[in-house]
Order: C-alpha cells, then structure tokens, then sequence
C-alpha cells in the first residue's frame, strides 16, 4: 500500500506520480486496479457528484459517507480525505475533530486542507501531532473562490508570488507531507518544487510539479460544458455513456430487450453469479 512515506521517497529518487479523486466505491476500486498510488475524496464531489457550482456547500458529514465507500473499494493507494469549507476554519480543535472523523469513521489515511497564513499552518501543526498527515493547497484554492472573484489563476502578480512560495515553506515546516499547487503559472510551481523537501502536486500548475491530480470525471470525459485549460481527457466517456443509454433506449422501445439470452426460463433457477441487486 501506497503512504505518505513512498511519496516523500518519491520526491527524493525523481519519480513522478499521478492523484485521481474518487467519490464511490466503484470507482475507487477500478482506479486501484490501475495502479494509480493516490486517491483523493476531494470536495470537488460538491460539484461533479452533488451538482452544485461551488465546492462550499458540501458538509463533512457528506464527505464521510463518500470518503468511506472509497475505502471499501480501494486497498492499495493512499487515500486522503478532503475537509471541506468550515470543517476546520473555527479551530484547530475543530480541525483535530473533523480531520479525525475521515480517518476514524471513514479509513481515510490524510487529509487535505486548502490556504496558508497562521491559520492553515497552526492547524497542520496540530493535526500532525494529532497523527493525522496533512496535505497542503496552495495557489487556486476552491474554497475561497468568492474572495478571489472566480477560478482565476493565482501568483502572476510578484507579491503574491512570494506569498505563495512562503506559505509553501511554512506549510512545509509544520509538517506537511504533500502540498497541492492549483492555477499557478508552471515558474512560479517550478521554484515552489524546487524549494520543498516534500513533494508537490499540480493541478493547472505546468510539469514541473512531483505530481499531477486530475478530478476524474474530467480524466475520463464525462464532464459536460467548457473545461479548464490544463483538463486532459484520456478518454471521452460522456459520449459513449449517451451512445448506450439511446441504444438501450431503442431496444426497449422496439422491443429486443429483453431477448431470450437475458430472460430466464421457466421452472426453478438461481442467479448463477451470486451478486444480488435491486431486480434480480
């Protein structure tokens, strides 16, 4: 199994890595028999999975059910959990309670919270003392898309830059093991890299990072509408999910489904596969 350890061994021996989010138990299991080392239950899920425009409404409590049928469904890869908006902002304790509850109730193995400044950082610090492995997100953080006026790329401007790469150390230094670098350009994502002992993961911050994160659903083409710039599609399943929805569609209509191959015929019978679900 993949932990916060190898990734950090990762970054020492030059070897890139790839982070998927996952929200199900089917998925999660899926991307594990792929191989990919690291699993995030991002609160990306408000939007992708809940159909909001934000990541803010999303509770810790949703969070959890979703955070644990991944766990079932992937043994191998890291797994981290994402605290969503308000879960930890209050207080460290309430940062040490939440966090808490994604390893305790829902097998999580880290965690992930978004911004730096004193904040941020005490709550790292309290929560690897807590033994729970923090991963750190800087640059583009969803979570304050209204005081950045949108999902607008971050750190082009010198200041905040800077700001950016101290918050980095500074995470870093209350004991981070990852930091996620989203909508920064790829210089500004170069030298934060360079100046970590820990790795980085980027998502829009060019290929300097130690790590790239895709969310999955658009990795796999099933987002629908206008996508980031650094979005990548390696396969365009919406369009095949369409295609067999209508095709089934039409053989209901028509009358070809189902056939004598996907009835089951007359006198006693078992479902032969033993999986039992909803009709069967």
């Amino acid at each position: 199994m993949t932990t916060v350890l190898d990734l950090q061994r990762f970054k020492a021996e030059g070897r890139r890595f790839a982070m998927l989010t996952a929200y199900d138990y089917t998925t999660a299991k899926l991307l594990d028999a792929a191989e990919i080392p690291v699993l995030l239950v991002g609160d990306s899920a408000a939007m992708v999975m809940l159909g909001h425009p934000t990541t803010l409404p999303i509770t810790m409590d949703e969070l959890v059910i979703l955070a644990r049928a991944v766990s079932r469904g992937a043994t191998n890869a890291l797994l981290v959990g994402d605290l969503p908006f308000l879960s930890y902002q209050a207080s460290p304790e309430e940062a040490v309670r939440n966090a808490g509850r994604l390893l305790k109730e829902a097998g999580m193995h880290a965690v992930k919270l978004e911004g730096g400044g004193p904040q941020a950082v005490e709550a790292t610090r309290r929560l690897t003392e807590a033994s729970i492995p923090v991963m750190g997100h800087l640059g583009l953080t969803p979570q304050s898309v209204h005081r950045m006026g949108g999902f607008k790329v971050q750190g082009k401007d010198p200041a905040v830059a800077a700001r950016i790469l101290s918050e980095a150390i500074e995470l870093e230094a209350a004991g981070a093991f990852s930091i996620v670098l989203e909508g920064i350009p790829a210089s500004l994502a170069a030298k934060v890299t360079a100046s970590l002992a820990i790795p980085t993961i980027g998502i829009g911050a060019g290929p300097a990072c130690d790590g790239q994160v895709l969310v999955v659903h658009d990795m796999l083409g099933l987002s629908q509408g206008r996508k980031p710039k650094f979005v990548k599609e390696f396969a365009h399943l919406g369009e095949e999910v369409i295609a067999a929805a209508r095709s089934y569609a039409a053989e209901v209509e028509a009358g070809t489904f189902p056939d004598a191959e996907h009835s089951y015929s007359g006198g006693l019978s078992v479902v032969s596969d033993g999986v039992g679900y909803g009709g069967r």
